[in-house]
């Protein structure tokens, strides 16, 4: 259904050169469209929930932006997709703070005098800040998040989020388009979710991602990204390591690699993957 003149802020992917189906975008930049608006079919698109993006923009190989959506929208049922006639390309946006945007825009859906700290609801919270505690979630575009020291945000929901920022603690997600994101110190944060994201800022770290066409991050000390999924990449910084895989398209395992920062040509702060002869590839931003 179209609707005029209501102002969104929404979240886009684009291919690395920032075009989208075709059509060049740069940031800063306005675009208006002139014809019919309707989503899936016409006009300019994004999705108002960011991990949402991930279904159509595989973060092993996308850039992501914030927009502004306005003039006439029409918006999708199956997710939060959304069409406009007129889009701006606001700033762009890093993995970890999409997922700080995933989490808030879950939290801003709870029902929060219903919600609980073990959830199963659809569109819900399990929220922790006790020491040695746990936060679990199993529901659809959900969140578990723990600050406490030695705990655990576990979720299992579909487009969600499990954050921790507890030291020797553990972020964990199997869910489709998904993020774990841990910030404590000799943590951990685990995806296997499809088109899912692993971030770690702790030092002594690990961010491990299993999931096809997703991205491992730490920028820790001492810390590791594992990479484990097709067509995935990993990232680390200064003094960390990355592990990286080549599958074939059955998803058989050919080759796999490890390599601190500063060996083997690998720089900090930078995505790399495997080729199909088992040597370490940068991602390019561009």
């Amino acid at each position: 259904m179209a609707e005029e003149n209501k102002e969104i802020i929404a979240y886009k992917g684009f291919k690395q050169d920032w075009t989208c189906r075709g059509y060049q975008y740069e940031v800063g930049k306005t675009y208006e469209h002139k014809g019919n608006v309707k989503a899936c079919e016409s006009g300019f698109h994004a999705c108002e929930y960011p991990l949402d993006v991930l279904s159509y923009y595989s973060p092993a190989v996308s850039k992501f932006a914030v927009v502004k959506m306005s003039g006439e929208t029409s918006k999708d049922s199956d997710d939060t997709k959304i069409a406009s006639a007129k889009i701006t390309i606001e700033t762009e946006i890093n993995l970890p703070e999409m997922i700080k945007k995933a989490v808030e825009w879950i939290k801003g859906k709870v029902d929060w005098d219903a919600a609980k700290v073990s959830n199963t609801g659809y569109q819900s919270a399990a929220t922790n800040t006790g020491d040695q505690s746990a936060a679990t979630n199993t529901g659809d575009q959900s969140a578990a998040t723990n600050t406490g020291y030695r705990s655990v945000a576990t979720n299992t929901g579909y487009r969600s989020v499990a954050t921790n920022t507890g030291d020797q603690s553990a972020a964990t997600n199997t869910g489709y388009w998904s993020a774990a994101t841990n910030t404590g110190d000799q943590s951990a944060a685990t995806n296997t979710g499809y088109r899912s994201v692993a971030t770690n800022t702790g030092y002594w770290s690990a961010a491990t991602n299993t999931g096809d066409q997703s991205v491992a991050e730490v920028s820790g000390k001492q810390s590791i990204a594992v990479a484990l999924g097709w067509q995935s990449k990993a990232k680390a910084s200064i003094n960390g390591a990355i592990v990286c895989v080549y599958r074939n398209h059955d998803g058989e395992l050919i080759h796999i690699k490890a390599s601190k920062v500063g060996e083997n040509n690998i720089k900090a702060d930078t995505w790399y993957t495997l080729d199909e002869i088992g040597e370490f590839v940068e991602v390019k931003d561009d």
